[in-house]
C-alpha cells in the first residue's frame, strides 16, 4: 500500500508527524505538506506564481504553496506514481459542519479524491495536540480497516474524520455522521496599523446551529470518533425541476416585455 500524506498545518506540525509514524509501518508512505500554516485555504490552487519544493531533515517534503497545491504537484509528477490512499491531517482543531467547506486539511484529501483517489482528513476537535497519540493510533485503525476490506486503491471516496481530544481508552467507536451547522461567524476585528491604517481579522467561527443526534458535531460530544462520507457535486439536485419552471417563466416574461 501507497499513501500520500499531507495537511494544511505545515509540514513541522506535530499532528503530520504523528499521522507519518503511525503509518510508516503499515504502507510506504510519502509527506509532501505546505512549508508554513494554510489553515482555512480549503481547495485553493497557486496560479500565479512558481512553486518549489524542499526536502526537510526528515524526509518529509515541504511546498511554499497551498495544501491542494501540496498534493496536485504529488500526483501530477511529483511522486512519479500513483498513491493508493491520500491522507490528510491530523489537523489542529474541528473542521465539522461548516467548517469542511474552508479547511484545507480537508482540501488536500479533496485533491486526492478529485484524482480518483480514496482520501481521508482527519482532524482533533479542539486546538492544542492533546491526546494526539490516541488520535494517531485512531487514523491507524481507520486506515488498517479500509485497507483489510479492501476499500484502498478501489474506486475513489472522501472521509471526514473528526477525533475527540481524549485518551484512546475513552474513545467510543467509530460513528457514521452527517455535517452539522454553524451560526454565523463572529464579529470582524478591527485595529489600526502603525501607520494609520485600518486592519480587519476574520472573526472566529460561530458556534454549532444544527449539532442534533445524527451529526458530527453530537457524535464528537459524545465521545464518538465521528466520520462523515463526502461529496463534491454541489448541485442543488432537489430544487432542478423548481428552477427549471422558474427559469422558464422567466424567459417567457422578458420575451414578452421584448416584443
Amino acid at each position: 500500500m501507497k499513501i500520500l500524506i499531507s495537511n494544511d498545518d505545515g509540514y513541522q506540525a506535530p499532528g503530520i508527524v504523528a499521522l507519518y509514524e503511525a503509518l510508516k509501518d503499515v504502507a510506504e508512505v510519502e509527506v509532501v505538506a505546505p512549508e508554513h500554516n494554510n489553515s482555512a485555504k480549503s481547495n485553493a490552487l497557486t496560479l500565479h506564481s512558481p512553486l518549489y519544493v524542499q526536502r526537510a531533515s526528515n524526509g518529509f517534503r515541504y511546498v511554499n504553496g497551498t495544501p491542494a497545491d501540496c498534493v496536485h504537484i504529488a500526483l501530477t509528477g511529483l511522486l512519479g506514481y500513483r498513491p493508493d490512499l491520500v491522507v490528510s491531517g491530523i489537523n489542529n482543531g474541528a473542521n465539522m459542519g461548516d467548517d469542511t467547506i474552508y479547511s484545507g486539511t480537508v482540501g488536500a484529501a479533496m485533491e486526492g479524491y478529485l484524482f480518483g483517489i480514496p482520501a481521508i482528513a482527519f482532524s482533533q476537535t479542539e486546538k492544542g495536540w492533546r491526546h494526539l497519540d490516541a488520535a494517531a493510533a485512531k487514523a491507524r485503525e481507520l486506515v488498517l480497516q479500509m485497507a483489510q476490506h479492501q476499500l484502498v486503491g478501489t474506486q475513489p471516496w472522501l472521509l471526514n474524520v473528526n477525533i475527540p481530544c481524549l485518551p484512546l481508552e475513552s474513545l467510543k467507536p467509530m460513528k457514521v455522521c452527517r455535517l452539522g451547522r454553524r451560526h454565523s461567524a463572529e464579529k470582524v476585528i478591527t485595529q489600526t496599523s502603525p501607520r494609520g491604517d485600518t486592519m480587519y481579522w476574520i472573526g472566529g467561527a460561530g458556534p454549532a446551529k444544527d449539532e442534533g443526534e445524527g451529526t458530527d458535531f453530537h457524535a464528537t460530544s459524545h465521545g464518538h470518533v465521528a466520520v462523515t462520507p463526502l461529496k463534491v457535486d454541489l448541485s442543488d439536485h432537489a430544487n432542478l425541476g423548481y428552477w427549471a419552471q422558474s427559469m422558464s417563466l422567466l424567459t417567457a416574461q422578458a420575451g414578452k416585455e421584448g416584443a
